[in-house]
């Protein structure tokens, strides 16, 4: 039975070198510009509106950037009572899963199955990987943009058409008319697929991927990481110690930032703590990969879907201090404690997880007991057992959380059109 609980580095490069664009033409627009779209091209820019746009959501008031808040790394939970789970358009209408960030998200390729070879045995088997949301249902960012547009929990909008339709009698249309031509309404399925387009474009632009963070700038040779920052590093690239770069993968002997996505794209079971907060999840919860509609027929022959249930994509860790909670349920609150969680869940589990009635450890409660085979224990630092010492001591922790936070993205200027 394959079960996603081990990925070698070499397949981790292998996937993450796999870059998507969407590369569009400039055109020539005397549109004005709305704040902050200097430096887009037209097609970005119509992009930037359509993601702005709260007349979209069913009632109006909510757009794809309440939820993806530049302020924060393109994540947010639109003001929502629960911190982990985003407010929908509706009252009361609260999300399963927490908000990832769409940063850096147009490098991920198209969901699929590749080759992970057992750098032991030589033995090769389909692994899956790309894809976006956290259990890659849509294929890519193009697929992506209707799943929170028409979701009920989310925008909420009735239909395809009734969003074109927003465009066509709102603010920009003279905008989108000047990228796609006079007649870019006539056809609403066309017209629904050329908008998302330009979401793909704005999404595809430098501001999602400016590789503007202090670690940047370290490969660069313009800065210098701190003595813990440096030991952080150190750390992370391990393999035995914190191993991180397993998954979160980056090319050690380049300095070239684009070779340092810090993921892999592929899917793996932590086995997080149930987070209470969301009550969606009491009564059903939430499988992660193993419930993507379509998995069955994209599978290769032979491959058990119960094997993933329980997986989640592998995020990127750029920008990661600003884009909590964490995990796919936004258990966690603080950075350290995901360190921390990586380092001690094996050797001190009654740290993270609540007792069971009989009074005994519950672990990897989020999930039902017979997909908990699933989770990920064989990779190190999760090799340790109850009493044994942790790969990393807590001064690791500290190290490796302060290598995180040199990711963040700082502001970048405003360039002239």
């Amino acid at each position: 039975m394959f079960r996603l609980s081990f990925l070698p580095r070499a397949v981790s490069r292998a996937v993450a070198w796999c870059f998507l664009l969407a590369a569009f033409p400039a055109l020539a627009l005397d549109t004005p510009m709305a704040p902050n779209e200097a430096g887009l091209t037209p097609i970005e820019r119509l992009g930037k509106r359509i993601f702005e746009d709260k007349t979209l959501s069913s009632p109006a008031g909510v757009s794809c950037a309440s939820c993806h808040d530049a302020a924060t790394a393109f994540q947010g939970v639109n003001g929502s009572p629960v911190p982990a789970v985003a407010l929908g358009s509706k009252p009361q209408s609260l999300g399963r899963r927490n908000t990832p960030t769409i940063m850096y998200s147009s490098f991920a390729p198209p969901f699929g199955f590749i080759d992970d070879k057992d750098e032991d045995t030589g033995k090769v088997e389909k692994v899956p990987a790309g894809g976006q949301f956290l259990d890659g249902r849509a294929n890519d960012l193009l697929a992506q943009f209707e799943g929170p547009l028409l979701d009920p929990l989310e925008m909420n909008a009735p239909s395809k058409r009734f969003a074109v339709e927003a465009v066509r009698d709102g603010a920009y249309a003279a905008l989108a008319k000047e990228v796609y031509g006079e007649k870019v309404f006539d056809d609403r399925d066309k017209a629904f697929e050329r908008l998302a387009q330009a979401v793909v474009a704005f999404e595809s632009s430098a501001r999602f991927h400016p590789f503007a963070s202090k670690f940047d700038e370290y490969l660069r040779g313009n800065a210098q990481l701190t003595a813990q920052e440096k030991k952080g590093f150190a750390l992370f690239t391990d393999p035995r110690k914190g191993n991180c770069i397993a998954c979160h993968v980056g090319k050690e002997d380049s300095h070239n930032p684009q070779d340092w996505l810090f993921t892999d794209f592929t899917y793996d079971a932590l086995g997080g703590p149930r987070n209470t907060a969301i009550a969606a999840t009491a009564t059903a919860p939430d499988l992660g990969l193993c419930k993507r509609p379509g998995l069955d027929k994209a599978a290769p022959k032979g491959f058990e879907i119960d094997s993933v249930c329980g997986a989640f994509k592998v995020p990127t860790l750029r920008n990661v201090a600003v884009t909590g909670p964490w995990l796919h349920n936004g258990v966690f609150t603080k950075l350290r404690d995901v360190v921390a969680f990586y380092a001690t869940r094996d050797t001190d589990p009654a740290r993270w997880y609540p007792k069971n009635e009989k009074g005994k450890t519950e672990k990897f409660d989020d999930l039902p007991a017979n997909y908990r085979e699933n989770v990920n224990r064989d990779e190190i630092p999760y090799d340790r057992k109850p009493g044994q010492k942790p790969r990393l001591s807590e001064r690791d922790i500290d190290a490796i959380t302060a290598f995180l936070e040199t990711l963040t993205d700082r502001p970048q200027p405003a360039t002239s059109p």
